[in-house]
C-alpha cells in the first residue's frame, strides 16, 4: 500500500513540474500526511511556484505601467506634433492634415470647405517695445479671440509667429466672408498687455473651396489673399480670385528684375530741393531712387521699394544709394563751395538697424572727399521702433561721425515728442497729411502751429513735406516752420537740374 502511494506522489510532482515549465504558476500540490522527504520536494516546489507566480505579477504589472506611460509619452509627443505649445492650438502639420481630409471630403460632392489666414499688422513693433512675454500674452489672447468667434466644427490653428489660419468645413463663400469680417471685428477692443491697453488688427485672405482642389494650392491661394490685403493697407478681408495669381507672379517677375537693376546699372538718383522757408534759399535735397527699367521705362519707388523690403533687398538698394550720393557730392564739390548744403538719404528700417552702417557711411564719404556734415539720413518714426536699440546705436555713431540724422513722416506712426527728444535726431519732417488742408481747415491749422511748437520745444529743427502752393507755404512760414519741400518748390529731378538750381536759385521762392 505505502509502494503505491509514494508513486501517486511521483507522478503528481512530475506532472506539476511540467505544467510549470509551460508557464502555469497556480500549480499546487498536495502534501500527504507523511511528511517525508517526498512531501518535503513537494513542497518546496510549491512554494517556488508562489514565488514565481508573485515575481511574474508584479514583472506584469510593471510591464502595464511601462505600457501605459510610453502610451502617455506617445500622446504628448504626438499632441506636440500636431498643437502649438504656446496657445494650446492646432499647429500648421494638424491643419494640412485637416484640410487634405475636407479636400477629399469635398470630391465626394460635399460642399468644400473654405480657409482663412490671418496675419497680424505691425505685430513686431509689441515684441520690440514691450518685450516678448508681452508679445505672447496678446498671441494667446488672439487665439482665444479667434476661437470664441468660429463655430464649434471650424479648426482654430496658429501656423507660426504671427499668423492663424480657420479652417471652415463644409461652408458656403458668404458664410466664410461673414466669419472673416466677425473675426476682424472680434480683434478691434483693446488688450491690456504689461498694463499698457494694445489695439492688434489683422490682414485677413480667404479662399473659398473648390470641388477637386488639393489642400495645397488653397493654402497657398489663401495665403495670397491675405499678402493682398496688407498691400491694399492692412487690417481688410480680401477673398481670392485668380487674378491675385497672376499680380504674385508678377511680383516675383519683379524681384527677379530687380535683383538684376543694381549691377546692370538701372537704378537712378533724383533729387528735390529743401528750402529754407525763413530766407527762400536752397539749403539741400532729397535723395530719391529710380528705377530705369529697359522695357517699362522710369519707375517710381512706389512701383518696387515694397518688393525690395519684402524680400530684403531694400538694404543692397541703399547701398548703392549711400554710394551714388557721396559720389555725387563729391563732383558737386566745386558748385557747393562754402554753401549750406546737404543731401538727406532714406534709410529702411532693415538699414538703420543693420551692423555696421556707420563704418559703410563713413568709408564712402572718405573715399569721395565729401564732410560728414553734407550727408543726412532720415528714418521714419515707425522704423525706429522696429528695432529701437540697434536703431539707436546706428544713429548715434553716425552723429559722432557728424552725419545729420532727421526723423521722416512724423504723424503716420506712434511714437511721441518725448520720444524723439532721446533720439540723436536734429530735425523732424512732418508728413504732407498734416499740411494737406492747413489752407482750407481752420482746425488742421491749429493743429500744424501746435506741433511746430513740441518739435521746438524738443530743440529740433522742423521741415514740411508735400508743399505745393504758396498759400502753404506761406502758413508754413508765419508759423515758424523751419525749412519746406514740395512741388511748389521743385519736383525731383537729375543730378545736372539740381546743379543748376543750387548754382541759380529759384527766383519764385519767396513767399
Amino acid at each position: 500500500m505505502a509502494e503505491e502511494f509514494v508513486d501517486k506522489r511521483l507522478d503528481a510532482l512530475v506532472e506539476g513540474i511540467v505544467r510549470l515549465s509551460s508557464g502555469d504558476l497556480s500549480v499546487r500540490m498536495e502534501v500527504s500526511p507523511a511528511r517525508d522527504s517526498m512531501d518535503a520536494v513537494i513542497s518546496g516546489v510549491n512554494l517556488l511556484a508562489e514565488e514565481l507566480e508573485v515575481f511574474y505579477e508584479e514583472l506584469e504589472q510593471r510591464v502595464r505601467d511601462r505600457t501605459a506611460r510610453l502610451h502617455a509619452a506617445q500622446v504628448e509627443l504626438e499632441r506636440m506634433a500636431m498643437y502649438d505649445s504656446l496657445t494650446g492650438l492646432p499647429n500648421r502639420t494638424l491643419l494640412r492634415r485637416r484640410i487634405d481630409d475636407e479636400t477629399l471630403a469635398g470630391a465626394a460632392e460635399v460642399q468644400p470647405a473654405a480657409l482663412i489666414l490671418l496675419d497680424l499688422d505691425a505685430f513686431k513693433a509689441v515684441n520690440d517695445s514691450l518685450g516678448h512675454s508681452a508679445g505672447d500674452q496678446v498671441l494667446i489672447e488672439v487665439g482665444r479671440r479667434l476661437e470664441s468667434t468660429v463655430r464649434e466644427t471650424d479648426t482654430v490653428a496658429r501656423l507660426g509667429g504671427d499668423e492663424f489660419a480657420v479652417l471652415l468645413p463644409q461652408t458656403t463663400d458668404e458664410i466664410a466672408c461673414e466669419i472673416a469680417e466677425r473675426i476682424l471685428y472680434a480683434l478691434r477692443p483693446a488688450m491690456i498687455v504689461s498694463e499698457t491697453s494694445i489695439r492688434i488688427l489683422a490682414s485677413i485672405g480667404v479662399r473659398c473651396g473648390e470641388a477637386g482642389q488639393s489642400g495645397e494650392d488653397m493654402m497657398r491661394d489663401a495665403d495670397t489673399a491675405m499678402y493682398v490685403a496688407k498691400n491694399l493697407g492692412r487690417s481688410n478681408v480680401q477673398v481670392f480670385h485668380p487674378a491675385m495669381l497672376q499680380a504674385t507672379h508678377e511680383r516675383f517677375t519683379i524681384l527677379e528684375e530687380l535683383r538684376q537693376a543694381i549691377p546692370a546699372g538701372q537704378l537712378r538718383v533724383h533729387y528735390q530741393p529743401l528750402v529754407s522757408l525763413q530766407t527762400s534759399t536752397i539749403i539741400g535735397a532729397e535723395a530719391l531712387v529710380r528705377w530705369n527699367h529697359p522695357d517699362r521705362g522710369l519707375l517710381y519707388p512706389d512701383y518696387f521699394i515694397g518688393i525690395a523690403e519684402e524680400s530684403g533687398l531694400v538694404v543692397d538698394i541703399g547701398e548703392w544709394m549711400i554710394k551714388a550720393v557721396a559720389a555725387q557730392l563729391g563732383d558737386w564739390t566745386e558748385v557747393l563751395e562754402d554753401r549750406d548744403f546737404a543731401v538727406r538719404i532714406n534709410l529702411s528700417a532693415a538699414e538703420s538697424r543693420a551692423p555696421g552702417l556707420a563704418d559703410l557711411i563713413d568709408r564712402t564719404l572718405a573715399e569721395h572727399a565729401v564732410p560728414a556734415e553734407r550727408f543726412i539720413v532720415e528714418i521714419t518714426e515707425t522704423s525706429l521702433m522696429t528695432d529701437p536699440e540697434a536703431s539707436s546705436a546706428n544713429l548715434l555713431g553716425l552723429r559722432k561721425l557728424g552725419v545729420g540724422v532727421e526723423i521722416d513722416d512724423f504723424g503716420t506712426g506712434y511714437s511721441s515728442i518725448s520720444y524723439l527728444r532721446k533720439l540723436p535726431a536734429q530735425a523732424v519732417k512732418m508728413d504732407s497729411s498734416l499740411i494737406q488742408d492747413i489752407v482750407s481747415d481752420p482746425r488742421q491749422l491749429k493743429f500744424v502751429a501746435a506741433v511746430l511748437q513740441l518739435i521746438e520745444a524738443a530743440g529740433l529743427l522742423s521741415v514740411a513735406e508735400g508743399i505745393e502752393t504758396a498759400d502753404q507755404a506761406r502758413l508754413l512760414t508765419r508759423m515758424g516752420c523751419d525749412y519746406g519741400q514740395g512741388y511748389f518748390f521743385g519736383r525731383p529731378a537729375e543730378a545736372s537740374v539740381m546743379a543748376g538750381l543750387i548754382g541759380k536759385g529759384l527766383p519764385s521762392l519767396r513767399v
